[in-house]
């Protein structure tokens, strides 16, 4: 049971041919015989899921379960969850229990979803690897001498290690689809505005999006459906009242279809069997009937450096009222005022955040604004016309999601730049507002995943969503095997 798909799921809970109680203690006994490897949890919630779980069964047998209703989901530990700790896997936070629930966490509620637990992460998001976690360095279950990649690592790893149904990641810069690439299973980020953010800790404001990771593009289509719509708490959101169904283009034709194929993903930098792997599945795409685009663009070359300096001005901002005073780590410490804020983020903070505060500061300080920060704005701006432009002649974009396999859990954690260079992948997604979804499309001569991703028009998740589903209808995965 705990291999199958939500859909699959969905009609085993509905035809009571297993409960919402019997499928959940499956999970639960499933991380504790193998979460202790993986280290995808920071907190497992047993007592509230059986709850849950107890409750969602009243739904089922009374008729009315929406498609969510009793399927065990986690939840990255940096989106809120009332009376459950949550940490963002960082020593500032370690003891923070929420008194409200994050807008999503209402919505998967009102959907009868169980929830199994919080899961491990980046340190307040920021990294690649989920190696800067101050609590659990996640491991990937392909192989657990390799990363599972990041901020989203736990999400991705725990779907692939089958320790839940589905899991929600949130992704600034490639943070749901690389940790998805490199766990070998599928991860969407919606359009920036789509999904709330109201009760997600915030790292970089404008680029921040939550989104679902599951076991194929159609659970990802279903989980949006009951996380997207607009909430008045998240003042960045568009009022769109009207909710498309992001499943709606599940079994969609191919044929006719523009995909746009841009040079510059497919440089030097991108390893030979992931370029490989990733062209084999435009030429699937083509045997459907496909159009295949050659496009350029230019400014992804600019891309990294735009993005960190974006990222880290917001996150020093953002990051700027954990002082151990109003909420977070205190340190024990006499002296001044400013001892006690110095010493509590020496304290609460790991070296990643540490090193983004510094250069979002750096950035934004005066002699550098328009030097750096003003520059990155202007590049900003640039991407998006050359995506726009793309999109003119194309319906989707497919790229790599990753330009490498998942690396050894020591190999880039103390060469920053090589870290921040492997995003170049992804990060203009988050530029751009866009949405995309990573799905395997293969796998290297030791068996570790490659990712592919399909990126759409804003708000053109559906579009998304079904050409993944049809890439996913051709090709056989191969499970993770611990």
């Amino acid at each position: 049971m705990i291999e199958l798909t939500i859909s699959e799921l969905r009609k085993k809970l509905d035809s009571k041919e297993i409960s919402a109680a019997e499928l959940t203690k499956e999970y639960l006994d499933r991380i504790d015989k193998v979460d202790g490897k993986v280290e995808s949890y920071i907190t497992v919630t047993p007592e509230k899921a059986l709850e849950q779980a107890a409750a969602a069964q009243k739904r089922i047998d009374e008729g009315n379960a929406p498609a969510l209703c009793g399927i065990p989901m986690a939840i990255k530990d940096n989106i809120c969850t009332v009376d459950v700790k949550t940490t963002a896997a960082s020593r500032m936070l370690e003891n923070f229990v929420p008194p409200y629930n994050a807008t999503v966490m209402d919505r998967l509620e009102s959907e009868g979803t169980v929830v199994l637990g919080k899961l491990s992460m980046d340190e307040f998001a920021m990294g690649g690897s989920t190696q800067t976690s101050a609590f659990k360095k996640t491991k990937n279950p392909y192989d657990l001498n390799c990363v599972p990649g990041g901020s989203s690592g736990g999400s991705a790893a725990a779907v692939s290690a089958d320790l839940c149904a589905a899991a929600l990641g949130s992704d600034t810069g490639g943070s749901i689809r690389q940790p998805a690439s490199f766990c070998g299973v599928t991860g969407l980020k919606p359009t920036y505005g789509r999904v709330s953010r109201f009760g997600l800790i915030a790292f970089a404001s404008s680029l921040d999006q939550i989104g679902p990771v599951a076991r194929s593009a159609e659970d990802c289509g279903t989980i949006l459906n009951a996380i997207a719509g607009w909430d008045l708490h998240d003042g960045s959101m568009p009022k769109i009242t009207e909710k498309p169904d992001f499943t709606s283009k599940i079994g969609m034709d191919m044929k006719g279809v523009r995909i746009g194929m841009v040079s510059e993903f497919f440089a030097d930098s991108v390893d030979e069997e992931v370029r490989k792997s990733v062209l084999a599945a435009i030429d699937s795409y083509k045997a459907m009937g496909a159009e295949i685009v050659e496009c350029s663009m230019p400014s992804l070359k600019y891309a990294i450096a735009a993005y960190y300096l974006i990222s880290s001005a917001e996150a020093s901002s953002n990051l700027s009222r954990y002082d151990g005073i109003k909420y977070g780590h205190r340190a024990d410490v006499g002296g001044s005022y400013n001892d006690l804020i110095i010493a509590s983020r020496s304290e609460g903070f790991g070296d990643e955040v540490k090193r983004r505060i510094l250069l979002g500061n750096y950035a934004l300080s005066s002699g550098y604004y328009d030097a750096y920060y003003g520059k990155a704005m202007g590049l900003k701006q640039k991407i998006r016309e050359e995506y726009a432009g793309i999109f003119d002649q194309c319906d989707i974009i497919v790229t790599p999601t990753a330009p490498t396999v998942a690396y050894g859990t020591n190999e880039n954690y103390h060469d920053p730049k090589k870290m921040y260079q492997a995003d170049f992948c992804t990060v203009t997604v988050n530029i751009a507002s866009l949405p995309a979804i990573s799905t395997t499309c293969g796998y290297n001569k030791d068996g570790m995943p490659i990712g592919m991703s399909v990126v759409g028009r804003m708000w053109d998740e559906a579009t998304v969503i079904g050409a993944a589903d049809a890439f996913e209808k051709t090709f056989t995965r191969v499970p993770a095997k611990l």
